[in-house]
């Protein structure tokens, strides 16, 4: 459910990760979720056209990302 939420289009804003219907980058939503602002002050103050559940999505997304990634360690680990 949460990666329908998410779209990446080249035709909107560069590929950047977007909410699907909106032109709101995943990477805005987050900077607001950073400054400690409520989920549902986001979709009431800042982006009407978004859920509390597209805001949550826009978390699992960069969770998803960072559970994802790959470390590569240099070197001999003391």
């Amino acid at each position: 459910m949460q990666k329908s939420r998410i779209i990446i289009d080249p035709n909107i804003h560069f590929g950047k990760p977007c909410i699907a219907g909106t032109r709101i980058p995943v990477y805005t939503v987050l900077e607001l979720v950073q400054a400690g602002i409520p989920f549902s002050e986001i979709v009431s103050k800042y982006y009407t056209d978004l859920t509390f559940d597209d805001v949550a999505a826009c978390v699992q997304y960069a969770l998803d990302l960072i559970k994802a990634e790959e470390v590569h360690l240099v070197g001999a680990i003391a």
